[in-house]
């Protein structure tokens, strides 16, 4: 009987959830950004967002700087968020991909579930940021989330399926009977 070297088996295991891979890394990289940027430029983001309000102040808030200043801190807390679900979010898909390719269930499947987890991380965490740069100039955090329903709706949804499938393989493959080898 021929045995491949661990290393190899565990990279060939790996390659099948490359694309998932990827994106969770890419993920974590974009919430680590996102902090960095945020840190250093929190004047001029929070500049941009109030100027964006002020465009509308009379059109949009009916001259309300009350309304105006709670949107803004909103949208600044739905920065925060963004930075937030890309790390947990692209942590979460890293952890799980890993796991799916471990335990070498069917190829294709989990290779899907995969990608859902590294895309509908990125995706969601990308959501909230672009909420958050498009709340002041529509009135609201709530106009911007409704605005922004094509991508949040979907990329949680396939996040959400995607750990739920991550859990169903899981659950099969240590049910599964061992065999001798």
């Amino acid at each position: 009987m021929k045995t491949e070297p661990i290393r190899e088996s565990l990279t060939s295991r790996l390659r099948v959830v490359s694309l998932g891979l990827v994106l969770a890394v890419l993920t974590i990289l974009c919430g680590q950004g996102m902090g960095i940027v945020f840190g250093l430029n929190e004047d001029i983001i929070k500049s941009r967002l109030k100027a964006s309000a002020v465009e509308v102040r009379d059109t949009v808030y009916k001259g309300d700087d009350t309304a105006i200043k709670a949107v803004l801190d909103k949208s600044w807390s739905y920065m925060h968020r963004a930075h937030l679900h890309a790390g947990g979010m692209g942590t979460t898909a890293l952890a799980l991909s890993v796991l799916l390719g471990l335990l070498g269930t069917s190829r294709l499947v989990t290779a899907a579930i995969s990608a859902g987890l590294g895309a509908g991380g990125l995706c969601y965490s990308l959501f909230w940021m672009w909420a958050g740069f498009r709340a002041p100039a529509l009135g609201g955090t709530g106009a911007a989330k409704k605005s922004l329903a094509w991508l949040a709706e979907p990329s949680a949804g396939v996040f959400v399926l995607a750990t739920a499938g991550a859990l169903a393989l899981l659950i099969v493959s240590l049910r599964a009977p061992k065999s001798d080898q």
